[in-house]
């Protein structure tokens, strides 16, 4: 099988669907990697990436169309009197200098469209070309900074939001490519060294590089180089790329309607691979996904390692996705089977034991320990004392949300948003928890957005807990970077889950919160302080995800019928099934034998 836009192929060992692996020795810590190489020289332009610019309508054109919260229009916590007459003097002066120049020394821009237009300039510029055709987008562009790292890498994770920008401008190769590329680099050979990845894992990210041809120094081939997080920060490899893979994946189909990328061969056994490998048996008993620390967004020590909630928001959307594409045959029937049982045991799970609110958090404080017995009302054996001052303080009146973490005798209450808006965007929380959710945005809005949307978490650890937790990490100080820092990138799952559940007008107000500084800060990985008004002290700037993620949130808002791409709905046997677990007694609970599953829950 020829993988598109490569002119010659090479293989040293047996592939499996097309998948070429050849010996390499950029890995000194693994047995072999897998370089997906091709002779032939890198195109300055690619087939599918038009030039043209977005000028889609907004979702409402000025305050006044906006719906209002809580009665108020641009209230004090969004924005203030004096940055009105800040943008107001910037617009004007703008005007009568009449300054022109590049995007990235040009003054700040006041005009939506432009910024949108830069965004756009800026998102085509980070595109990464393999064999003439485009595969990917760089994690940032920072002319700024001298030390890339692997900034100049091609991630998974960070690649989603550029995808769905694509896909919502109808330019589909990249994402073609994207998908069909990396599945080649995904892990097909099961084994038992610890070095080596697992079978069906995804590669954190890859590079495109340039190498001398063997047996001729004068000519030269590109290969695909994967990252495993052999040589991440932490070394720790990613859980959710595969996971990202397939939500992806989902997106192309329905957003093109090509259904024969999915429908091939490779690509089916590719989400079979992911699948087994995430439903494998462990020594785990519960239905939630167990991965250690940094596997995710949050790639650091931050204290999420055992069931953190977005690895089982993503887990449970990738099920529903992986079901709705898999091909029904002899092959598929005992997976089908196994995801049907275990998407049960998981919504069950996270919505009867992650979620707190007001309700919640009095029936914990109440909580008796030391219970042995099916019945026992405090499975995890939580100790009320765990209920933290600032949780009291905090939780409001109207609103819940879904807990970062949960454990033996542990509940991790932190405010994790990527989880919580996942959670809304795969129906993994039920409709009344999805609002509730949402409302304790609005109620907390001078929290979790103030001057710049959104904190990944809330709140940050600090004092001898951070040094505890996170090993006294330097990048991750209190409201900094995954310590409850501001990610802008952030903004289009909030916007999806806004959408999902007909409420808007939150996400558009973020998005104009961002828009008062995001092009002018140019574009920061991350903000740092409580209330997000410095850029991070380490942040890198043109990041690629946070130009992404607002082109994705302003083409949502102005077509809100686009987000049907990325939404899941549940579907009825699933509640049937639901309903059926909550009215069982408790020694039904833990057999659930008319399920035909063994998750405790």
């Amino acid at each position: 099988m020829l993988i598109p836009g490569c002119s010659s192929m090479r293989q040293s060992h047996k592939g499996n669907y097309g998948y070429q692996r050849i010996e390499s020795g950029l890995f000194h810590n693994v047995k072999c990697s897998w370089l997906h190489s091709c002779r032939c020289q890198q195109s300055e332009s690619a087939s599918g990436i038009s030039t043209e610019n977005v000028n889609g309508a907004w979702f409402v054109d000025s305050a006044q169309k906006f719906n209002p919260i809580n009665g108020v229009v641009n209230g004090p916590d969004v924005l203030e009197i004096q940055d009105v007459q800040q943008l107001k003097q910037e617009k004007e002066g703008l005007a009568s200098s009449g300054a022109h120049g590049t995007i990235r020394d040009a003054p700040h821009k006041i005009s939506n469209d432009s910024i949108e237009d830069e965004a756009w300039d800026l998102l085509r510029e980070s595109v990464v070309y393999y064999c003439g055709s485009p595969i990917g987008t760089i994690a940032a562009k920072d002319p700024t900074s001298s030390n890339v790292l692997n900034y100049d890498q091609v991630f998974i994770r960070d690649f989603i939001p550029s995808g769905i920008a694509f896909l919502l401008k109808g330019e589909y190769d990249i994402v073609r490519n994207f998908i069909l590329h990396t599945l080649q680099l995904q892990s097909w050979e099961k084994t038992m060294d610890c070095h080596s990845p697992g079978q069906g894992l995804m590669p954190a990210s890859f590079k495109v590089r340039t190498v001398p041809l063997d047996g001729d120094d004068s000519a030269t081939e590109e290969v695909l180089d994967p990252d495993f997080g052999e040589a991440a920060i932490g070394r720790v490899a990613p859980v959710d790329s595969g996971l990202w893979w397939i939500i992806l994946l989902r997106a192309y189909g329905k957003c093109s309607g090509d259904l024969s990328v999915q429908e091939r061969v490779d690509v089916q056994t590719g989400i079979k691979m992911i699948l087994r490998l995430c439903l494998a048996d462990g020594f785990d008993m519960f239905p939630t996904l167990l991965v250690t620390d940094g596997p995710c967004m949050i790639d650091r020590r931050m204290g999420i390692h055992g069931h953190p909630l977005e690895i089982q928001a993503l887990f449970y959307s990738a099920l529903l996705c992986a079901r709705e594409m898999l091909a029904p045959e002899d092959g598929s029937a005992d997976l089908i089977r196994a995801m049907n049982n275990r998407l049960v045991a998981l919504s069950f799970h996270i919505r009867e034991y992650y979620w707190v609110d007001l309700r919640k958090l009095n029936e914990i404080y109440r909580y008796k320990t030391e219970e042995y017995s099916y019945d026992a009302v405090n499975k995890f054996n939580i100790y009320p004392d765990q209920i933290s001052p600032w949780l009291v303080e905090w939780m409001p009146n109207k609103g819940g949300y879904l807990i970062g973490n949960l454990q033996p005798a542990h509940m991790d209450f932190r405010f994790f948003s990527l989880g919580n808006l996942w959670s809304v965007v795969s129906s993994l929380t039920t409709r009344d928890q999805s609002h509730a959710i949402l409302d304790l945005i609005e109620a907390k809005w001078a929290d979790l957005v103030a001057d710049m949307p959104l904190k990944i978490c809330y709140p940050a650890l600090e004092g001898q807990e951070w040094q505890i937790i996170t090993g006294s990490d330097p990048k991750n100080t209190h409201w900094s970077y995954h310590n409850a820092g501001s990610w802008p990138t952030l903004l289009w799952q909030l916007t999806a889950a806004c959408i999902k559940m007909n409420r808007p007008e939150i996400a558009a107000k973020a998005v104009e919160v961002a828009e008062r500084r995001i092009s002018r800060d140019k574009w920061p990985e991350y903000y740092d302080t409580k209330r997000g008004r410095f850029i991070g002290k380490q942040s890198r700037l043109f990041q690629t995800w946070s130009i992404a993620g607002y082109l994705v949130a302003k083409l949502l808002l102005a077509d809100p019928s686009k987000a049907k791409i990325l939404i899941t709905e549940e579907d009825s046997s699933l509640v049937n099934a639901f309903s059926c677990m909550i009215s069982s007694n408790p020694r039904r609970k833990r057999g659930l034998k008319n399920l035909k599953q063994t998750y405790i829950v």
